[in-house]
């Protein structure tokens, strides 16, 4: 079975069978000997900042001489994206081979798409002994498949407004479900958040009787620079405090992102009794393997592509451009799906842009063009049409100068699809 095969038969097959619940991921896990429990390492939730955070901590893992298995979701580009081991993707005839040893299973327990990728990370990273695993929450948290997996430390990031019909209308019903992958005595690390959702979150660990590093107070993380090259932040962490830490990732809002990394790393190492290096941890900033997210492509001009997918992730996202590019009006190419709440992305999107070029991704979940458009002509921001996202990144290229500044994104599958076509 090639690749293209194999993706349309795992998506034809199993992709309609989403049920968020545990009893298929538990039984399943159990016929597989519960791959799962031999592992250790870090759960990561939350609503923005998730994959961030979980590149970050392959670094500094790496940078530490651990052995790492990352599970991430979605994938930009290719399925093998969401298995990477010491910190290269998988290959995929390795991925394939344990979907089809595995593929009876699968049936018997009717498992969906992000089932099946779970359980195959957890049989991989099982089979390979390796020191750490990093798990990415798919949705939400309670009852995503990752969280059958028990941690050394958790991490959730911050609580925002998304999968609304899913997790629920408000933040605090967001944050019940966030908090799900708490589990008794284990450390949860939490970012910046609202007091109500904080406050929920805190209450489920405090039942659970897992302590609590909450940004703020137990740690902080605080910008000094942000430039299209990085940021750089001071942390501090009781005795652990590192100034002028640099780091490859753009925009303001991952200071706080690294913060959670090294705290949910700190407290790994004492718990392992792990031998620390200041060195280390600097290096591993710099090498963080995270594309899509505030990703410089191109200077001349400036081409940015980045996953923001929900209003809290434009907000951030804004923040970080009014930030490098202080009084400047830029443009963007933008496809964002129809369950999102894209008038409201759009409205802080036009109130930045000059030129805005409108596509459909891929997606069968994408917002039409003729959607998105009439959300831009309320704002009387210049738009233009295009048939792809790989057009639109044509035609605006194009018309671009050397002094233009280009931002593409909306979704993530927006972003695959630009990085597809800018290096075809």
């Amino acid at each position: 079975m090639q690749y293209q095969e194999f993706l349309d038969h795992i998506y034809q097959k199993y992709s309609g069978n989403v049920k968020l619940e545990l009893n298929r991921m538990q039984g399943l896990a159990a016929d597989l000997d519960n791959p799962e429990t031999r592992l250790r390492g870090f759960h990561v939730g939350g609503t923005n900042g998730k994959g961030s955070v979980c590149a970050a901590l392959e670094a500094l893992c790496l940078a530490n001489g651990l052995s790492t298995g990352l599970n991430t979701s979605p994938h930009l580009i290719n399925y093998t994206e969401r298995f990477r081991i010491n910190g290269l993707e998988l290959n995929f005839q390795e991925i394939l081979e344990s979907f089809q040893r595995h593929e009876k299973l699968f049936e018997k327990w009717d498992a969906s798409f992000f089932e099946i990728t779970t359980a195959i990370a957890f049989c991989i990273f099982a089979e390979r002994n390796l020191d750490i695993a990093i798990m990415e929450v798919g949705l939400g948290g309670r009852l995503d498949a990752t969280n059958i997996f028990s941690p050394e430390v958790a991490v959730i990031t911050n609580i925002g407004l998304d999968h609304v019909k899913t997790l629920g209308g408000t933040l605090e019903l967001i944050a019940a479900e966030k908090a799900g992958i708490i589990k008794p005595g284990i450390p949860l690390v939490i970012g910046d958040m609202e007091d109500s959702p904080r406050d929920i979150i805190e209450g489920v660990a405090m039942a659970k009787k897992a302590p609590v590093f909450r940004f703020g107070k137990d740690w902080t993380a605080r910008i000094n620079s942000d430039d299209a090259d990085g940021i750089s932040f001071d942390y501090s962490f009781g005795r652990y405090v590192y100034k002028n830490l640099q780091a490859n990732l753009i925009g303001e809002h991952q200071a706080v992102n690294l913060g959670c990394a090294i705290t949910a790393f700190l407290l790994y190492a004492e718990k392992s009794r792990l031998s620390l290096s200041e060195c280390a941890i600097r290096k591993a900033l710099l090498n963080i393997n995270w594309p899509g997210r505030m990703q410089l492509l191109s200077r001349n001009p400036v081409l940015i592509v980045d996953g923001a997918h929900n209003v809290h992730g434009i907000k951030a996202l804004k923040r970080s451009l009014d930030k490098i590019y202080p009084n400047r009006k830029l443009k963007f190419l933008l496809s964002i799906l129809a369950d999102k709440d894209y008038s409201e992305m759009i409205h802080l999107i036009c109130s930045l842009a000059s030129h805005i070029y409108v596509a459909q991704n891929q997606s069968d979940r994408a917002a039409s063009v003729e959607a998105q458009s009439a959300e831009v002509n309320k704002h009387q921001v210049p738009c233009t049409v295009c048939d792809s996202v790989a057009a639109a990144l044509s035609l605006a290229l194009s018309e671009a100068t050397e002094n233009d500044i280009l931002v593409a994104g909306g979704s993530l599958y927006t972003v695959g699809e630009v990085l597809q076509a800018y290096h075809a």
